[in-house]
């Protein structure tokens, strides 16, 4: 690995005190497109698991395993493509990623048994992981460091408009045909097919090329990025702090990895299982799903005010705050599961999901430096994905014993994670190393 020499300093200096978003905006809708249909593949099989169950003649613990299956690949993949993002570049990982979880999708739609539906589960699982290791670092690599925050929040905003979108999805096809989870699936492999060509036009990150020796085609990108800024009136911003030693690569990550195992398991409760708890505690599938229809809104709400004020306050803290505010929403839900309280509550959660998700995105990524960051993103929410894979396992066996118990242990693991997010270091507004 090449250490940045003082021209190429100089360049990502210059990469900093640019003021504006300094790319054509279809490089954020590549990035945000793909958002939509990875994070729309990643809680579509929720809704889909009380048919799946009655399909293929199982149990709904059973079914359940899809969702766990597909997270331990989430952790496969974001391990393995970290090493291709890290040591071959950041488009190509990004590339990888699609390509996987499109064809996850496939073998999904088109299982003819459950085994088959867990491997396509586990390709997919692959690909999203993939996904988010590779598009953190990616995103922090190209931005300036005074819209590193908004740059990261705004792709992942697609995300959750996928998330918000699937309930409506899953309520026209999943009870009204058979094969409508099917069409689902074919849906998500649709959307990743759609992405590879907007990939492939993709700038490579100026911070991976210093790291890697080749400051001319760092030194291009950075010329390219001011001549594109220079036409577009730069708003006001904060003054760029200097950057800091960051931590140990190993302290960073088991902290973001303990923080990410413990968010997960109430993050996938919620995302994933609330569809077969609301079944199990009385309510028929289609009002569960038309719930989660009006609940799902607050995603995007809340990803939209993420973009507004990733900048504003220190990220930490407003994580930390935001995570309080989604446990106590919880724990109201619990104590009263009926209606009015469920769509009330459950808009809150989800909001402070949509607020919180993107700015631990980006918060985890700066805690790393550049040639390690795609490794240490994967450490912390690749492996933290094993919290959300022992979600269904915990989970629905608390819900078993009362409603109230499973919806208070995902309220607790939010508790736990705003405690853990404030020993992170403080990087808002700071350049990278």
């Amino acid at each position: 690995m090449a250490l940045p020499n003082a021209a190429s300093k100089a360049s990502l200096e210059r990469l900093d005190a640019i003021r504006v978003w300094p790319y054509p905006r279809r490089v954020l809708i590549a990035l945000g497109a793909a958002y939509f249909f990875a994070f729309y593949d990643i809680v579509n099989i929720g809704d889909a698991l009380p048919v799946i169950a009655k399909q293929f003649e199982i149990s709904s613990q059973t079914a359940a395993s899809a969702i766990t299956v597909g997270l331990v690949g989430y952790v496969v993949g974001s391990l393995s493509d970290a090493v291709v993002s890290d040591r071959l570049g950041r488009r190509l990982a990004l590339l990888v990623s699609v390509g996987m979880f499109t064809v996850g999708a496939l073998i999904t739609a088109f299982s003819g048994s459950f085994t088959l539906l867990l491997v396509g589960r586990f390709i997919t699982g692959m690909g999203i992981g993939a996904e988010i290791a590779a598009a953190a670092a990616y995103l922090n690599g190209i931005s300036p460091t005074r819209l590193r925050g908004r740059a990261g929040c705004e792709a992942v905003v697609w995300g959750y408009v996928g998330i918000a979108i699937t309930p409506f999805v899953a309520l026209a096809l999943v009870p009204n045909f058979s094969n409508g989870w099917r069409a689902m699936f074919v849906i998500a492999a649709v959307g990743g097919l759609a992405m590879i060509p907007l990939r492939t036009r993709l700038p490579e990150s100026p911070h991976w090329l210093v790291e890697r020796g080749e400051e001319e085609e760092a030194l291009a990108l950075v010329e390219e990025a001011e001549r594109f800024a220079a036409t577009r009136e730069p708003p006001p911003l904060a003054e760029l702090k200097p950057p800091i030693a960051l931590r140990s690569f190993w302290v960073s990550a088991a902290l973001f990895l303990a923080f990410w195992l413990i968010y997960y398991v109430g993050n996938y409760g919620w995302l994933t299982l609330a569809p077969t708890m609301l079944t199990n505690e009385g309510f028929s599938l289609t009002s569960s799903l038309s719930f989660l229809c009006v609940t799902g809104i607050g995603l995007i709400v809340g990803a939209l005010g993420s973009v507004r004020y990733s900048e504003r306050f220190e990220r930490k803290f407003t994580i930390a705050v935001s995570l309080v505010v989604f446990a106590i929403a919880l724990i109201v839900i619990g104590l009263a599961p009926v209606a009015a309280v469920i769509i009330i509550f459950g808009f809150i959660v989800s909001a402070t999901i949509g607020f919180a998700v993107p700015l631990m995105y980006v918060n985890t990524a700066e805690q790393f430096s550049g040639q390690l960051r795609a490794r240490g993103v994967a450490i912390g929410d690749g492996v933290g994905h094993l919290g959300g894979a022992s979600a269904p396992l915990v989970i629905l066996p608390a819900a078993a014993a009362g409603f109230f118990w499973g919806m208070g242990l995902m309220a607790l693991t939010g508790l736990i994670a705003a405690v853990l997010i404030l020993f992170g270091q403080r990087m808002t507004g700071r350049a990278m190393n």
